[in-house]
């Protein structure tokens, strides 16, 4: 499968490559950053009684002073909705003064 030319086409290429199947839900991973932990909790406790079925985990960053959300979701990982969700996370982060700082996967097998 061909996917457009930027950093998600570029991890969703070497997924592929790498013999994942991505017709198939998967768990993904969304990272968010605040520089206050009461941001940070406050935004994983809106993700936790949102709509959205994730797993949040909040904890210090290894950069003084940030603090990580991270959510997991299982999702089939098509390109428009690794985009979608974090676009989504982005906005709901904003909120708060957080921000998106990216997505990875994790393999169970």
């Amino acid at each position: 499968m061909s996917y457009p030319n930027d950093e998600h086409g570029q991890v969703l290429a070497e997924m592929e490559q790498a013999g994942i199947d991505l017709s198939q839900p998967i768990r993904v991973e969304y990272f968010q950053l605040f520089e206050q932990e009461v941001n940070a909790k406050a935004f994983a406790e809106s993700v936790q009684q949102g709509e959205l079925e994730a797993e949040v985990s909040v904890h210090p960053d290894q950069t003084p002073g940030v603090w990580d959300v991270d959510c997991t979701i299982t999702m089939i990982p098509s390109y428009d909705n690794i985009v979608a969700m974090e676009q989504k996370f982005e906005q709901m982060a904003a909120k708060y003064d957080g921000y998106n700082d990216g997505w990875g996967v994790h393999f169970d097998g």
